[in-house]
């Protein structure tokens, strides 16, 4: 087996296991928290001359960029979601068929998955890019599936280090818990596309043109009182806390809230989400 399936396989098992089901149990809170970035992609759809009809949601989770996207693009509009999460994608199309959405979910890993043609003229992914063993393969696959002329809006995580609300959880509580690996600055992971130049290398050699890159600062907000979601679903604390003993839940819990203390003011938990706007063009012919 290839190094690449290998990694795939991993991404497969971690994002239908324990952190798939982490991501759905904290749905409501992390669709709150990451709004700001849902809304721009809509935005940028929406101002998009002409409208885009078929849009292709990569790592689209439990939908909330998608169903949006179906909303603002209606009548006419076409769009598919794409994940690996079978527990998150079945939300997502519970959530279709409550709001008599005309959308559809694919589970399949979007760098490899065979999609039917040059279709769809408007990509968009909220923080799913990521996530490719091979990213260039990755986009040279979503570049074949692109009509000519279509657009790619993406947004990505800049480093860890511009994003210490991001790693608050893992920072507190690695005293107490057993030693993780270091991150990949290659990836696959969240902040796998810190670095400008190498994302932009990706695109490129996935045969991506007008590749622009930006950053974009979002004001990001969530009520104290669902922070707790957060916390115990995602990140190291979601992996160790469903085995832990209640006295050792309990001090983890409670030295991960106090680190989270400065983002915390009159019942509302701010922060600054630093990102990248990946912004390209598949050539016209």
């Amino acid at each position: 087996m290839e190094v690449g399936s290998d990694i795939a396989g991993a991404q497969r098992a971690l994002w239908n296991g324990v952190k798939g089901h982490g991501w759905v149990a904290a749905r409501e809170a992390v669709d709150t928290m990451f709004a700001p970035m849902r809304d721009a992609l809509v935005a940028g759809a929406r101002a998009a001359s002409p409208s885009p009809r078929r849009v292709l949601d990569i790592g689209c989770g439990t939908g909330d960029v998608t169903l949006a996207l179906a909303r603002a693009l209606a009548p006419g509009g076409d769009c598919i979601g794409v994940d690996i999460s079978a527990p998150m994608l079945a939300v997502a199309r519970a959530e279709s068929e409550c709001r008599g959405l005309p959308v559809r979910f694919v589970e399949a890993d979007a760098g490899r998955h065979a999609f039917a043609g040059p279709a769809f003229d408007r990509i968009v992914s909220r923080f799913g890019v990521m996530f490719f063993d091979d990213p260039a393969a990755a986009f040279s696959n979503l570049r074949r599936a692109a009509a000519p002329g279509a657009a790619l809006h993406a947004l990505a995580w800049r480093d860890a280090a511009e994003n210490p609300f991001m790693t608050t959880a893992e920072r507190a509580a690695a005293p107490h818990l057993p030693a993780r690996p270091s991150r990949r600055p290659d990836g696959p992971g969240q902040f796998a596309f810190a670095d400008p130049a190498r994302v932009r290398r990706i695109l490129e050699d996935g045969g991506w043109i007008e590749v622009d890159i930006r950053p974009a600062d979002f004001a990001c907000a969530l009520p104290a009182a669902r922070l707790d979601e957060v916390i115990t679903r995602l990140g190291p604390l979601g992996e160790v806390l469903p085995d832990a003993d209640a006295d050792s839940r309990a001090h983890l819990l409670a030295t991960v809230r106090a680190a989270f203390a400065p983002y915390v003011s009159g019942g509302t938990v701010r922060f600054t989400a630093a990102c990248w706007t990946l912004a390209a063009r598949a050539p016209a012919a």
